[in-house]
C-alpha cells in the first residue's frame, strides 16, 4: 500500500508529454487489461474504449479538445465512449458472456437477467446515457492507478467537443458517445507542472464520519 501511496503522489496531469518516448506494447497491453478488469454497474461494462495511435486522426481532434498539445503528443490516446441506449441485447450478451464463463446456463440465469432489464431498458435514454457515462470514469481510474504503477503519465480531459468526437470517430453509427479522453505517455522534462507541490483538500475537510 505504501508503494500505491507513493505512486499516486507521484503522478499528475501532465501538460506537456515527451513525443519521442512511446508506451511499449507490453505495458499497453497491462493498462489494457486493467481497463478490461475494472468494476462497472452489474459487471455490464456498457462502453467501448478507443485507442487512437493514427497520427491523422489526433492531428483532426486536437482542434476540438480546445487544442490541447496532450493530444498529439502523448505516446496514445484512449477515448472512453459509452452506450448512449441500453437495450435487452446488451444484458443479453452479457448473460451469454456469464453462462460461458462459469459453467452456467443462460436459463439459470434468467432472473437477474429480467432484474437487469426492468432497471434500465425502461430509463429514458438520455438518463441511460448518463448512467453509462459515469461507467467509464470507474475504467479510467484504473488506468490511471495502473499507469502509475509503470511510471506511466496519465492526463484525463473532459475539455473537449464530444459531438465533434462522435462525428469524426463515426460513434454516433455505433450508439457510442465520447465521454471522456485520457492522453497517455511520458511527461517532458521541461513539463514544470511536474514540479509543482500537490495541492489536494486536508483531510479533516475531506472527510466526515458519521
Amino acid at each position: 500500500m505504501t508503494n500505491f501511496i507513493e505512486n499516486q503522489k507521484w503522478r499528475y496531469a501532465t501538460k506537456k508529454f515527451d513525443a519521442t518516448k512511446k508506451v511499449s506494447a507490453a505495458d499497453l497491453e497491462t493498462l489494457k487489461e486493467a481497463i478490461q478488469l475494472s468494476t462497472s454497474s452489474y459487471g455490464l461494462q456498457l462502453y467501448k474504449v478507443f485507442i487512437i495511435e493514427n497520427p491523422e486522426v489526433r492531428a483532426q481532434l486536437q482542434p476540438v479538445s480546445w487544442g490541447q498539445s496532450q493530444i498529439v503528443d502523448a505516446s496514445h490516446l484512449f477515448v472512453f465512449a459509452n452506450i448512449v441506449d441500453v437495450q435487452d441485447k446488451h444484458i443479453d450478451d452479457y448473460v451469454q458472456n456469464i453462462a460461458n464463463t462459469r459453467g452456467l446456463s443462460v436459463e439459470d440465469l434468467k432472473g437477474y437477467s429480467d432484474f437487469m432489464k426492468s432497471k434500465i431498458v425502461p430509463l429514458p435514454v438520455d438518463k441511460k446515457s448518463i448512467w453509462t457515462s459515469k461507467q467509464t470514469y470507474l475504467a479510467l481510474a484504473n488506468l490511471m492507478n495502473a499507469a502509475a504503477e509503470l511510471k506511466i503519465d496519465v492526463t484525463p480531459m473532459e475539455g473537449f467537443e464530444p459531438e465533434k468526437y462522435n462525428e469524426i470517430l463515426g460513434l454516433n453509427a455505433l450508439g457510442l458517445n465520447a465521454s471522456l479522453v485520457a492522453a497517455v505517455g511520458y511527461r517532458h522534462e521541461d513539463d514544470a507542472t511536474q514540479h509543482y507541490a500537490k495541492v489536494r483538500k486536508p483531510k479533516h475537510e475531506l472527510f466526515i464520519t458519521i
